[in-house]
Protein backbone atom coordinates (compact mmCIF):
# COMPACT_ATOMS: atom_id res chain seq x y z
CA UNK A 1 0.00 0.00 0.00
CA UNK A 2 1.44 3.36 -1.05
CA UNK A 3 1.73 5.91 1.76
CA UNK A 4 0.35 8.50 -0.65
CA UNK A 5 -2.75 6.42 -1.23
CA UNK A 6 -3.24 4.95 2.26
CA UNK A 7 -5.93 7.45 3.29
CA UNK A 8 -7.94 6.71 0.14
CA UNK A 9 -7.70 2.95 0.63
CA UNK A 10 -9.45 3.13 4.01
CA UNK A 11 -13.16 2.23 3.68
CA UNK A 12 -15.57 4.64 5.36
CA UNK A 13 -18.88 3.27 6.67
CA UNK A 14 -21.54 5.73 5.53
CA UNK A 15 -24.55 3.70 6.71
CA UNK A 16 -26.87 5.63 8.99
CA UNK A 17 -25.42 9.03 8.07
CA UNK A 18 -28.31 10.12 5.86
CA UNK A 19 -26.25 9.53 2.72
CA UNK A 20 -28.44 9.73 -0.39
CA UNK A 21 -26.02 7.46 -2.18
CA UNK A 22 -26.08 4.69 0.42
CA UNK A 23 -29.67 5.00 1.68
CA UNK A 24 -30.97 3.81 -1.69
CA UNK A 25 -29.32 0.44 -1.06
CA UNK A 26 -29.93 0.16 2.70
CA UNK A 27 -30.73 -3.34 3.90
CA UNK A 28 -29.78 -4.96 0.59
CA UNK A 29 -26.60 -6.47 -0.80
CA UNK A 30 -26.29 -3.71 -3.38
CA UNK A 31 -23.14 -1.66 -3.83
CA UNK A 32 -23.94 2.01 -4.54
CA UNK A 33 -21.82 3.43 -7.36
CA UNK A 34 -24.26 5.97 -8.70
CA UNK A 35 -24.73 9.54 -7.39
CA UNK A 36 -21.65 11.79 -7.73
CA UNK A 37 -20.12 12.07 -4.31
CA UNK A 38 -17.04 10.17 -3.17
CA UNK A 39 -16.62 7.66 -0.36
CA UNK A 40 -13.43 9.32 0.90
CA UNK A 41 -13.07 11.48 4.00
CA UNK A 42 -12.56 15.12 3.16
CA UNK A 43 -9.04 16.51 3.70
CA UNK A 44 -8.06 17.07 7.33
CA UNK A 45 -7.66 20.87 6.95
CA UNK A 46 -11.32 21.10 5.96
CA UNK A 47 -12.43 18.94 8.88
CA UNK A 48 -10.32 21.04 11.26
CA UNK A 49 -11.78 24.29 9.87
CA UNK A 50 -15.30 22.96 10.37
CA UNK A 51 -14.51 21.95 13.95
CA UNK A 52 -13.26 25.45 14.71
CA UNK A 53 -16.41 26.99 13.28
CA UNK A 54 -18.70 24.56 15.11
CA UNK A 55 -17.00 25.29 18.42
CA UNK A 56 -18.08 28.92 18.08
CA UNK A 57 -21.61 27.63 18.62
CA UNK A 58 -23.66 30.29 16.78
CA UNK A 59 -24.95 29.53 13.29
CA UNK A 60 -26.85 32.59 12.15
CA UNK A 61 -27.43 33.88 8.65
CA UNK A 62 -24.00 34.12 7.07
CA UNK A 63 -22.00 35.81 4.36
CA UNK A 64 -18.51 35.07 3.12
CA UNK A 65 -16.08 35.81 5.92
CA UNK A 66 -12.75 37.55 5.43
CA UNK A 67 -10.41 35.28 3.53
CA UNK A 68 -12.85 33.25 1.43
CA UNK A 69 -12.77 35.48 -1.64
CA UNK A 70 -9.00 35.77 -1.27
CA UNK A 71 -8.73 31.98 -1.18
CA UNK A 72 -10.73 31.71 -4.41
CA UNK A 73 -8.64 34.40 -6.13
CA UNK A 74 -5.40 32.79 -4.96
CA UNK A 75 -6.53 29.35 -6.08
CA UNK A 76 -7.47 30.57 -9.56
CA UNK A 77 -4.15 32.37 -9.91
CA UNK A 78 -2.10 29.42 -8.62
CA UNK A 79 -3.95 26.49 -10.21
CA UNK A 80 -5.57 27.94 -13.33
CA UNK A 81 -3.36 30.90 -14.13
CA UNK A 82 -6.10 33.53 -14.18
CA UNK A 83 -6.50 36.78 -12.29
CA UNK A 84 -9.95 37.76 -11.07
CA UNK A 85 -11.34 40.51 -8.87
CA UNK A 86 -13.16 39.55 -5.64
CA UNK A 87 -16.09 41.70 -6.81
CA UNK A 88 -16.66 39.30 -9.71
CA UNK A 89 -17.67 36.48 -7.32
CA UNK A 90 -21.35 35.76 -6.62
CA UNK A 91 -21.90 33.18 -3.86
CA UNK A 92 -24.60 30.54 -4.41
CA UNK A 93 -25.98 27.60 -2.43
CA UNK A 94 -25.29 25.14 -5.25
CA UNK A 95 -24.33 24.58 -8.87
CA UNK A 96 -27.87 23.87 -10.08
CA UNK A 97 -28.95 27.22 -8.65
CA UNK A 98 -26.34 28.88 -10.86
CA UNK A 99 -27.65 27.04 -13.93
CA UNK A 100 -31.22 28.02 -13.06
CA UNK A 101 -30.34 31.69 -12.56
CA UNK A 102 -28.47 31.73 -15.85
CA UNK A 103 -31.52 30.29 -17.60
CA UNK A 104 -33.71 33.00 -16.08
CA UNK A 105 -31.55 35.87 -17.29
CA UNK A 106 -31.19 34.53 -20.83
CA UNK A 107 -33.63 36.56 -22.89
CA UNK A 108 -37.35 36.29 -22.26
CA UNK A 109 -39.84 33.45 -21.69
CA UNK A 110 -40.11 31.49 -24.90
CA UNK A 111 -36.46 32.05 -25.84
CA UNK A 112 -34.14 29.05 -26.19
CA UNK A 113 -31.12 27.53 -24.44
CA UNK A 114 -28.67 25.20 -26.17
CA UNK A 115 -26.75 22.38 -24.52
CA UNK A 116 -24.96 19.19 -25.57
CA UNK A 117 -26.08 15.65 -24.79
CA UNK A 118 -25.50 13.40 -22.99
CA UNK A 119 -25.18 15.74 -20.04
CA UNK A 120 -25.69 16.12 -16.29
CA UNK A 121 -29.51 15.88 -15.89
CA UNK A 122 -30.23 19.40 -14.50
CA UNK A 123 -28.96 20.82 -17.82
CA UNK A 124 -32.03 19.20 -19.37
CA UNK A 125 -34.46 20.60 -16.79
CA UNK A 126 -33.60 24.13 -15.63
CA UNK A 127 -35.13 25.72 -18.73
CA UNK A 128 -38.61 24.67 -17.61
CA UNK A 129 -38.95 26.87 -14.54
CA UNK A 130 -37.47 29.75 -16.55
CA UNK A 131 -40.08 29.32 -19.27
CA UNK A 132 -37.40 28.74 -21.90
CA UNK A 133 -37.13 26.17 -24.67
CA UNK A 134 -34.31 23.61 -24.76
CA UNK A 135 -32.18 22.83 -27.81
CA UNK A 136 -30.28 19.60 -27.07
CA UNK A 137 -27.52 18.96 -29.61
CA UNK A 138 -25.84 15.55 -29.41
CA UNK A 139 -22.07 15.61 -29.01
CA UNK A 140 -20.18 14.49 -32.08
CA UNK A 141 -17.24 12.12 -32.25
CA UNK A 142 -13.81 12.42 -33.82
CA UNK A 143 -11.32 9.61 -33.55
CA UNK A 144 -13.46 7.93 -30.88
CA UNK A 145 -13.53 11.09 -28.72
CA UNK A 146 -16.60 13.15 -27.96
CA UNK A 147 -16.47 16.69 -29.29
CA UNK A 148 -18.78 19.51 -30.35
CA UNK A 149 -20.74 19.04 -33.58
CA UNK A 150 -20.63 22.62 -34.86
CA UNK A 151 -22.53 21.79 -38.04
CA UNK A 152 -25.40 20.36 -36.00
CA UNK A 153 -25.23 23.37 -33.66
CA UNK A 154 -25.60 25.79 -36.57
CA UNK A 155 -28.54 23.83 -37.91
CA UNK A 156 -30.27 23.65 -34.50
CA UNK A 157 -29.80 27.35 -33.75
CA UNK A 158 -32.95 29.49 -33.85
CA UNK A 159 -33.42 33.29 -33.85
CA UNK A 160 -34.59 32.98 -30.24
CA UNK A 161 -31.52 31.13 -28.93
CA UNK A 162 -29.94 33.18 -26.15
CA UNK A 163 -27.67 30.92 -24.06
CA UNK A 164 -25.27 27.98 -24.34
CA UNK A 165 -24.89 25.75 -21.26
CA UNK A 166 -21.54 23.98 -21.16
CA UNK A 167 -20.28 21.25 -18.84
CA UNK A 168 -16.48 21.61 -18.64
CA UNK A 169 -14.94 19.11 -17.95
CA UNK A 170 -17.87 17.12 -19.17
CA UNK A 171 -20.12 14.98 -17.01
CA UNK A 172 -20.72 12.16 -17.95
CA UNK A 173 -18.34 11.55 -20.89
CA UNK A 174 -15.20 12.66 -19.02
CA UNK A 175 -13.82 14.98 -21.71
CA UNK A 176 -11.55 17.90 -20.90
CA UNK A 177 -12.22 20.30 -23.75
CA UNK A 178 -9.09 21.58 -25.48
CA UNK A 179 -8.43 25.29 -25.74
CA UNK A 180 -8.97 25.05 -29.51
CA UNK A 181 -12.41 23.48 -29.02
CA UNK A 182 -13.38 26.14 -26.49
CA UNK A 183 -12.15 28.97 -28.68
CA UNK A 184 -14.27 27.65 -31.53
CA UNK A 185 -17.25 27.49 -29.15
CA UNK A 186 -16.50 31.05 -28.02
CA UNK A 187 -16.50 32.18 -31.65
CA UNK A 188 -19.89 30.47 -32.11
CA UNK A 189 -21.27 32.38 -29.11
CA UNK A 190 -19.89 35.73 -30.27
CA UNK A 191 -21.12 35.33 -33.87
CA UNK A 192 -24.63 34.50 -32.69
CA UNK A 193 -24.69 36.89 -29.71
CA UNK A 194 -25.12 34.12 -27.15
CA UNK A 195 -24.32 34.05 -23.45
CA UNK A 196 -22.30 31.12 -22.13
CA UNK A 197 -22.64 29.49 -18.72
CA UNK A 198 -19.71 27.15 -18.06
CA UNK A 199 -20.17 24.59 -15.28
CA UNK A 200 -16.60 23.88 -14.18
CA UNK A 201 -17.37 22.04 -10.95
CA UNK A 202 -15.11 19.11 -12.00
CA UNK A 203 -12.22 21.28 -13.23
CA UNK A 204 -9.78 20.11 -10.55
CA UNK A 205 -10.45 16.40 -10.98
CA UNK A 206 -7.97 16.07 -13.83
CA UNK A 207 -6.67 12.56 -14.36
CA UNK A 208 -4.07 13.61 -16.96
CA UNK A 209 -3.24 17.23 -16.11
CA UNK A 210 -0.29 17.41 -18.52
CA UNK A 211 -1.92 15.72 -21.51
CA UNK A 212 -5.41 17.12 -20.90
CA UNK A 213 -5.21 20.41 -18.95
CA UNK A 214 -8.35 22.35 -18.15
CA UNK A 215 -8.96 25.69 -19.87
CA UNK A 216 -11.41 27.77 -17.89
CA UNK A 217 -13.84 30.04 -19.73
CA UNK A 218 -12.23 32.87 -17.77
CA UNK A 219 -9.21 32.58 -20.09
CA UNK A 220 -11.24 33.26 -23.23
CA UNK A 221 -11.06 37.02 -23.72
CA UNK A 222 -13.80 37.06 -26.36
CA UNK A 223 -16.26 35.81 -23.73
CA UNK A 224 -15.37 38.39 -21.09
CA UNK A 225 -18.69 40.25 -21.47
CA UNK A 226 -20.91 37.22 -22.01
CA UNK A 227 -19.67 34.38 -19.74
CA UNK A 228 -20.79 33.06 -16.36
CA UNK A 229 -18.29 30.58 -14.93
CA UNK A 230 -19.51 28.29 -12.15
CA UNK A 231 -17.04 26.61 -9.78
CA UNK A 232 -17.03 25.00 -6.34
CA UNK A 233 -14.86 23.04 -3.95
CA UNK A 234 -17.66 20.53 -3.55
CA UNK A 235 -16.76 17.70 -5.95
CA UNK A 236 -12.98 17.78 -5.63
CA UNK A 237 -12.88 17.92 -1.83
CA UNK A 238 -16.04 15.84 -1.25
CA UNK A 239 -18.14 18.51 0.49
CA UNK A 240 -21.19 18.74 -1.83
CA UNK A 241 -23.59 18.37 1.08
CA UNK A 242 -22.39 21.70 2.50
CA UNK A 243 -23.91 23.49 -0.46
CA UNK A 244 -21.67 26.24 -1.80
CA UNK A 245 -20.88 27.27 -5.36
CA UNK A 246 -19.70 30.54 -6.80
CA UNK A 247 -20.30 32.28 -10.11
CA UNK A 248 -17.48 34.38 -11.53
CA UNK A 249 -18.86 37.11 -13.79
CA UNK A 250 -16.36 39.72 -14.99
CA UNK A 251 -18.93 41.93 -16.74
CA UNK A 252 -20.62 44.26 -14.25
CA UNK A 253 -23.92 44.56 -16.14
CA UNK A 254 -24.23 40.80 -16.63
CA UNK A 255 -23.32 40.24 -12.98
CA UNK A 256 -26.03 42.67 -11.85
CA UNK A 257 -28.63 40.90 -13.98
CA UNK A 258 -27.51 37.53 -12.58
CA UNK A 259 -27.82 38.76 -8.98
CA UNK A 260 -31.31 40.13 -9.65
CA UNK A 261 -32.53 36.69 -10.75
CA UNK A 262 -31.99 35.42 -7.20
CA UNK A 263 -35.23 37.19 -6.26
CA UNK A 264 -36.69 35.36 -3.25
CA UNK A 265 -36.29 31.69 -4.19
CA UNK A 266 -32.56 31.19 -3.59
CA UNK A 267 -31.73 29.68 -0.21
CA UNK A 268 -29.36 31.10 2.38
CA UNK A 269 -25.84 29.68 2.41
CA UNK A 270 -24.58 27.57 5.31
CA UNK A 271 -21.92 29.28 7.45
CA UNK A 272 -19.95 26.02 7.46
CA UNK A 273 -19.60 25.96 3.69
CA UNK A 274 -17.57 29.16 3.55
CA UNK A 275 -15.02 27.77 6.01
CA UNK A 276 -14.75 24.49 4.12
CA UNK A 277 -14.19 26.34 0.85
CA UNK A 278 -11.50 28.59 2.31
CA UNK A 279 -9.61 25.60 3.74
CA UNK A 280 -9.96 23.61 0.50
CA UNK A 281 -8.44 26.28 -1.68
CA UNK A 282 -5.79 27.48 0.77
CA UNK A 283 -4.54 24.23 2.33
CA UNK A 284 -5.35 21.15 0.27
CA UNK A 285 -3.34 21.26 -2.98
CA UNK A 286 -1.24 18.19 -2.10
CA UNK A 287 -4.35 16.20 -1.13
CA UNK A 288 -6.01 17.11 -4.43
CA UNK A 289 -3.02 15.98 -6.48
CA UNK A 290 -2.87 12.65 -4.63
CA UNK A 291 -6.61 12.17 -5.08
CA UNK A 292 -6.32 12.64 -8.85
CA UNK A 293 -3.50 10.11 -9.06
CA UNK A 294 -5.61 7.63 -7.08
CA UNK A 295 -8.63 8.20 -9.31
CA UNK A 296 -6.47 7.69 -12.39
CA UNK A 297 -5.47 4.27 -11.04
CA UNK A 298 -9.13 3.44 -10.43
CA UNK A 299 -10.01 4.49 -13.99
CA UNK A 300 -7.22 2.37 -15.44
CA UNK A 301 -8.39 -0.60 -13.38
CA UNK A 302 -11.90 -0.29 -14.80
CA UNK A 303 -10.61 0.03 -18.36
CA UNK A 304 -8.43 -3.08 -17.97
CA UNK A 305 -11.22 -5.19 -16.47
CA UNK A 306 -13.72 -4.18 -19.16
CA UNK A 307 -11.22 -4.89 -21.95
CA UNK A 308 -10.43 -8.32 -20.55
CA UNK A 309 -13.83 -9.48 -19.31
CA UNK A 310 -16.52 -7.34 -20.96
CA UNK A 311 -15.20 -6.14 -24.33
CA UNK A 312 -18.74 -5.59 -25.59
CA UNK A 313 -19.11 -2.74 -23.06
CA UNK A 314 -17.48 0.46 -24.31
CA UNK A 315 -16.09 3.28 -22.15
CA UNK A 316 -14.63 6.49 -23.57
CA UNK A 317 -11.25 7.56 -22.30
CA UNK A 318 -12.02 9.45 -19.08
CA UNK A 319 -9.76 12.52 -18.81
CA UNK A 320 -11.45 14.04 -15.74
CA UNK A 321 -14.03 13.35 -13.00
CA UNK A 322 -14.50 10.09 -11.12
CA UNK A 323 -17.34 8.96 -13.36
CA UNK A 324 -17.18 6.15 -15.94
CA UNK A 325 -19.61 6.41 -18.85
CA UNK A 326 -20.46 2.91 -20.04
CA UNK A 327 -22.18 2.01 -23.31
CA UNK A 328 -24.12 -1.19 -22.57
CA UNK A 329 -26.37 -1.12 -25.65
CA UNK A 330 -24.69 -4.24 -27.04
CA UNK A 331 -26.09 -6.20 -24.11
CA UNK A 332 -29.66 -5.70 -25.32
CA UNK A 333 -30.99 -4.90 -21.84
CA UNK A 334 -34.46 -3.38 -21.68
CA UNK A 335 -33.78 -1.79 -18.27
CA UNK A 336 -29.99 -1.68 -17.72
CA UNK A 337 -30.08 -0.01 -14.29
CA UNK A 338 -32.67 -2.44 -12.95
CA UNK A 339 -30.69 -5.36 -14.36
CA UNK A 340 -27.43 -4.37 -12.66
CA UNK A 341 -29.18 -3.49 -9.41
CA UNK A 342 -30.73 -6.96 -9.37
CA UNK A 343 -27.15 -8.24 -9.51
CA UNK A 344 -25.97 -6.11 -6.60
CA UNK A 345 -24.76 -2.89 -8.26
CA UNK A 346 -26.50 0.51 -8.26
CA UNK A 347 -25.59 2.73 -11.22
CA UNK A 348 -26.91 5.98 -12.70
CA UNK A 349 -29.33 5.71 -15.61
CA UNK A 350 -28.03 7.04 -18.91
CA UNK A 351 -31.58 7.92 -19.94
CA UNK A 352 -31.53 10.71 -17.33
CA UNK A 353 -28.55 12.21 -19.20
CA UNK A 354 -30.34 11.96 -22.55
CA UNK A 355 -28.69 8.65 -23.53
CA UNK A 356 -30.76 5.47 -23.02
CA UNK A 357 -28.65 2.32 -23.15
CA UNK A 358 -25.81 3.84 -21.11
CA UNK A 359 -25.01 3.72 -17.40
CA UNK A 360 -22.69 5.86 -15.27
CA UNK A 361 -20.43 4.29 -12.64
CA UNK A 362 -18.88 6.34 -9.82
CA UNK A 363 -15.31 5.23 -9.08
CA UNK A 364 -14.65 7.82 -6.37
CA UNK A 365 -14.09 5.14 -3.72
CA UNK A 366 -11.37 2.79 -2.47
CA UNK A 367 -9.79 0.59 -5.14
CA UNK A 368 -11.05 -2.55 -3.41
CA UNK A 369 -14.62 -1.27 -3.79
CA UNK A 370 -14.02 -0.50 -7.47
CA UNK A 371 -12.81 -4.07 -7.98
CA UNK A 372 -15.83 -5.49 -6.13
CA UNK A 373 -18.17 -3.31 -8.19
CA UNK A 374 -16.60 -4.45 -11.45
CA UNK A 375 -16.79 -8.08 -10.31
CA UNK A 376 -20.54 -7.62 -9.80
CA UNK A 377 -20.83 -5.83 -13.13
CA UNK A 378 -19.15 -8.72 -14.95
CA UNK A 379 -21.25 -11.32 -13.12
CA UNK A 380 -24.37 -9.48 -14.26
CA UNK A 381 -23.34 -10.14 -17.85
Amino acid sequence: MSDEFSAFDIPVDRAGTGSVKWARCAGRDVLPMWVADMDFRSPEPIIAALHRRVEHGVFGYSMAHAGVAGAVCGYLRRVHGVEIEPSWIVWLPGMVVGLAQSACLAGEPGDAIMTFTPVYPPFLKVHRDAGRELIAVPLGAEGGRHTFDFEAMEQALTPRTRLVMLCSPHNPVGRVWTRAELEKLADFCVRHDLLLVSDEIHCDLLLEPQAAPHTTALKLDSLRSRAITLMAASKTYNVPGLGLCFAIIPDEQLRRRFVLTKNTFVAEISPLSFHATRAAFDECDDWRRSLCRYLRRNRDTIAAILAARAPQVKMPHIEATYLAWLDVRALGLEQPVAHFEAHGLALSNGADFGAPGFVRLNFGCPLARVEEGLARFVRAL
